[in-house]
């Protein structure tokens, strides 16, 4: 690194890992009241400006009246919504308060809620009404809906000063999306806005002046910290669509808004790319994350978006550290099939062929270990600590240059959302009919790859459409929208082990 660099960095790491350090202060207060922190953009196109001033005096508010409620510093609150004014201003809220927000992804159904719910210790979840019959047959669980329950808190009086948490209290706890076994929360620390400033300036290179938008869901790890947390703390602004994804509706707010920098996963990309009507476009800089992106789709982008398509790495655990970063200072020409370089704060090689973080060498590594669950933060580390195993396999260059070889072994890359096959098979196995079933990805033109069941069936039942679609419902109401099977076989056995452990390599061959 140069030293405009190292000192950029240094700053970071000393600035949101001070014991001192206030979220609030640091994401919001600190910032030109009015400048723009979000611009929000409702399914039909219409369009506000939230200030950071605005941001300043609703939050406040509304901190208030949670104090009031009993919400203090430590406290876990669960927030499922969609992207909107009340989820980024209830945000801000929790966190003047020094509390702990647990992200919950609007695709979830109850089951899926609840795990969460009960793994953080949340006794409140702040909802809208689209969502509110999910939460509700939690028991012990406080709900806050948006509407005049939520408006109310605004005829309070501001908060008086937010709570000092320091580099090490927690701003967020996301969990994992369960490849082995129930998904493991991973606590996000203040001092993880060093690494999310990293990415968001050095990654993204996004600029003041830029019309900034990271299209992902805040739900999930790439848009709380791109979408959120990175843009707040360095005083940029992006844009929030209160809408599901589509080709169209993104054609519309990229026109609409001026977007000069876009960010989303490659199966928004890979989406876009068969629209014809998707070209034309003239951005400054275009970025990708989840998963490899395939030579044509990078091919289109350059000539439909007026830029090439750069391609990111990371996981939950640490945000992004492997980068094709676009900032002047570090950009280098992308080679073909890389994923870039160790992004500055991480420094990165390979642990018997598996790519790893050296951790002692990255600054801006936050992660230290899964919440209550002592044996799978072991398997993230070697014996001594040393390097962070991210269990994908993958090769480097003789200059640092990354290239993704394979995925966790069982992890499904679908839409860019990581689901887990145990979380799927956990729901599948309740139907009477099945006593036996495993979940694989298999290859999808659009998604990456498409959940696929192979189902093992009682005796004497018979497997037709009907039962097919009666247990992707089952998933759907059980666990999440996103994640219900969109293929369903159905087979006399499993592959197993002679341990009777599954082989669901033999079963992702078969749909290679």
């Amino acid at each position: 690194m140069n030293d405009a660099v190292t000192r950029t960095l240094d700053g970071w790491l000393a600035e949101y890992g001070d014991p001192g350090a206030t979220a609030a202060l640091l994401l919001c207060d600190r910032h030109d009241p009015a400048a723009v922190a979000f611009t929000l953009v409702d399914a039909d196109y219409t369009s506000r400006a939230l200030t950071y001033g605005e941001l300043r005096d609703l939050s406040s508010r509304v901190a208030t009246g949670l104090a009031e409620r009993g919400v203090g510093e430590g406290d876990r609150v669960g927030v499922l919504m969609g992207k909107r004014l009340e989820y980024v201003v209830t945000l801000l809220a929790l966190w003047r308060l020094g509390a702990t927000l647990v992200p919950l992804f609007t695709a979830f159904a109850t089951g899926a809620i609840e795990l969460r719910v009960a793994g953080s210790g949340a006794r409140l979840v702040v909802t809208e009404p689209s969502q509110r019959a999910k939460v509700d047959p939690i028991e012990g669980l406080d709900v806050l809906e948006t509407g005049p329950e939520w408006d109310a808190l605004l005829a309070s009086e501001p908060l008086a000063a937010p709570v000092a948490a320091g580099g090490d209290g927690l701003l967020a706890m996301l969990f994992t999306s369960g490849t082995t076994g129930k998904p493991k929360g991973v606590p996000i620390p203040v001092r993880a806005l060093a690494a999310f400033a990293s990415y968001t300036h050095f990654g993204l290179d996004v600029q003041a002046d830029d019309v900034f938008w990271n299209a992902a869901d805040p739900g999930w790890a790439y848009g709380l910290y791109y979408g959120i947390l990175g843009p707040l703390a360095l005083g940029r602004a992006n844009i929030l669509l209160d809408a599901g994804f589509t080709p169209d509706s993104t054609r519309e707010v990229l026109t609409r808004c001026g977007v000069t920098s876009f960010a989303g996963a490659p199966t928004m990309y890979r989406a876009m790319s068969k629209d014809p009507a998707f070209t034309g476009f003239s951005l400054r800089r275009a970025s990708s994350a989840g998963e490899p992106l395939t030579p044509d789709v990078l091919a289109w982008g350059e000539q439909a978006l007026g830029v090439e398509v750069r391609d990111h790495y990371g996981q939950t655990e640490h945000g992004m550290c492997i980068v094709n970063c676009w900032h002047d200072d570090v950009r280098e020409p992308v080679r073909p099939g890389s994923m870039g370089v160790a992004l500055p704060g991480f420094a990165a090689g390979l642990v018997d062929g598996q790519i790893a973080l050296d951790v002692p060498a990255s600054q801006a590594m936050f992660f230290t270990g899964y919440v209550d669950a002592p044996a799978k933060t072991a398997e993230r580390f070697t014996p001594d600590g040393r390097w962070y195993l991210t269990g994908d396999t993958g090769r480097v260059d003789e200059d640092g240059h990354f290239f993704f070889s394979a995925r966790d072994d069982d992890v499904i890359l679908a839409s860019g959302y990581r689901i887990g096959p145990f979380d799927v098979e956990s729901v599948l196995i309740t139907h009477a009919s099945v006593v036996d079933v495993a979940v694989v990805g298999k290859p999808d033109e659009i998604r990456g790859e498409a959940v696929t069941a192979y189902v093992v069936l009682a005796d004497g039942v018979a497997g037709d459409e009907a039962l097919a679609v009666e247990l992707q419902q089952l998933v759907r109401n059980r666990y999440s929208a996103h994640a219900y099977p969109r293929v369903v076989h159905f087979v006399d056995a499993l592959p197993k082990t002679p341990s009777g452990k599954v082989q669901r390599f033999l079963l992702r061959k078969r749909e290679d």
